[in-house]
């Protein structure tokens, strides 16, 4: 799979510096957990999430989170179980490669129990997402996942490579001030001790909110609501530091996907949208809220933040288009980690409107190419618009 790889490649072609690489279940860890973008989640009750797995990856997924937790009720958990071991077998059954698959669970106990009621069909998954992620509680959800894998059946079927597991950061005492800091000390032992099998970690923002009876509208941004931005933050402080002992620490779901009623101006200018269909493109993202979801995508990443959980397939193509590495972006980090520049210094752009000091960019740099290696480099003349419209203009 790679990322636009629906669209067809003549219009690749067209779009990319450099396209994005193609990578699989057995690809490099480092190379996954840029590559999971817009990971879309889907309840695992859903009687026909065989076809959906497979009209989404037409549509250009390629993560998705098959979820027994918050999204269905207590009692259908056996239910979801049940469905997903049958849909399951029913992929299995079609060939192909789906997309990264991962399963949301609610205890540690289901782990081992669903691998082994997968049998060979466990070769479709990616990984656990693990909820509510402390050090007390989490520990246990990772140690089930590596002894899950380590049974000989899912070992043989999943050909050498590793269950990865997501924790989502999301308990209160992550959000209440006086056990913050306490709380991230621990989740950074506890994922430090498994650092080869946490692919990234998720931020439940919605479970943030609800600690304190908060919920954004469309109008807003997870950054606008204060207190969510700075556990973001201090998320990013401890667990996102680009000095090796950091994470790939994903964006907060974006919760609208259709027509309510404004208070504040639409977030998107019209400048970038002026030619051709693009206004009514850009009139399309604003009536089903998307404005503001492009908004946060952009904050996401200026904050540290790489790929975004989904709950509508509508939000995938805005957080791909985006994920896009601008030529200007690959020139300027291309140009900081030439070997010449090994011992630092100051570089003017190849585009002449900014400063490249070569020690304090590199990182930026270094994390910009893998981000380039996985999404691609869009042309000089092509835009996220371009990018964006191209990704929805397939079925």
């Amino acid at each position: 799979m790679r990322h636009f790889g629906h669209i067809s490649p003549a219009a690749r072609a067209g779009l990319f510096h450099r396209e994005p690489c193609a990578f699989n279940a057995h690809s490099p860890a480092g190379v996954l957990s840029a590559a999971l973008g817009a990971t879309l989640y889907s309840p695992a009750t859903r009687p026909a999430l065989a076809d959906d797995v497979c009209k989404q990856v037409g549509r250009g997924v390629v993560s998705m989170v098959l979820c027994l937790e918050d999204s269905i009720g207590d009692g259908d958990v056996a239910q979801g179980e049940e469905n997903l071991v049958r849909q399951f077998a029913e992929l299995s059954g079609r060939g192909g490669e789906p997309p990264l698959l991962f399963i949301r669970v609610r205890e540690p106990e289901q782990i081992p129990d669903l691998v082994r009621r997968l049998g060979p069909t466990v070769r479709l998954l990616s990984g656990f997402v693990l909820p509510k992620f402390t050090e007390k509680r989490g520990t246990p959800f990772l140690e089930a996942v590596a002894e899950a894998e380590a049974e000989p059946e899912a070992a043989d079927a999943l050909g050498g490579r590793p269950l990865y597991a997501m924790p989502v950061l999301e308990s209160p005492d992550l959000l209440h001030l006086e056990t913050r800091a306490d709380t991230l000390a621990g989740i950074a032992r506890s994922v430090a001790a498994h650092r080869d099998r946490v692919l990234a970690l998720r931020l439940g923002v919605t479970d943030f909110c609800s600690a304190y009876g908060l919920r954004r509208s469309p109008d807003m941004t997870a950054y606008d609501v204060k207190i969510v931005a700075h556990v973001i933050a201090d998320v990013v402080n401890i667990l996102g530091r680009a000095d090796g002992t950091g994470f790939t620490i994903t964006g907060p779901v974006w919760e609208y996907f259709r027509l309510q009623e404004r208070m504040f101006k639409p977030m998107l200018r019209r400048s970038p949208f002026l030619e051709g269909r693009a206004e009514a493109l850009r009139t399309a993202l604003i009536e089903h809220d998307l404005d503001g979801l492009l908004r946060e995508i952009e904050l996401d990443r200026a904050n540290g933040l790489l790929g975004k959980t989904c709950i509508h397939p509508s939000h995938v193509q805005p957080v791909h288009a985006l994920s896009v590495v601008s030529h200007e972006e690959y020139s300027d980090a291309r140009d900081i980690l030439r070997p010449e520049q090994d011992g630092g210094g100051v570089l003017r752009s190849a585009y002449t409107n900014k400063m490249n000091e070569v020690k304090p960019h590199r990182a930026w740099a270094e994390r910009t190419l893998q981000r380039a290696e996985v999404f691609g480099v869009a042309k000089a003349d092509v835009g996220f618009v371009d990018l964006l419209a191209a990704g929805l203009a397939v079925p």
